[in-house]
């Protein structure tokens, strides 16, 4: 099964066409390949070090509490595995 996390977009690195993206205290650099125009403050979807699509806030945050109500992640949205990102 594969899983999309959300996290939002703390820093760009346009160079590289990467970001620095935060689930609760876990941050991890993501390609940006896969998507246009994401801001610092965006949330994105992210799956095995790529970000997919942008999201909203509450989607992202709904899903972060789905995540934790499941088992998935703690209730900060850190991840319990490292699965998730790599």
């Amino acid at each position: 099964m594969c899983l999309a996390l959300p996290a939002k977009v703390v820093a760009i690195d346009k160079s590289t066409d990467t970001a620095t993206v935060a689930v609760g205290e876990v941050k991890k650099d993501v390609s940006l390949a896969l998507v246009d125009a994401v801001k610092v403050d965006d949330f994105v979807l992210i799956h095995v070090g790529y970000a997919l699509n942008t999201i909203d806030q509450e989607e992202a945050e709904e899903t972060l509490r789905l995540f934790a109500e499941a088992g998935l992640t703690d209730k900060l949205g850190n991840e319990l595995t490292d699965e998730m990102t790599e």
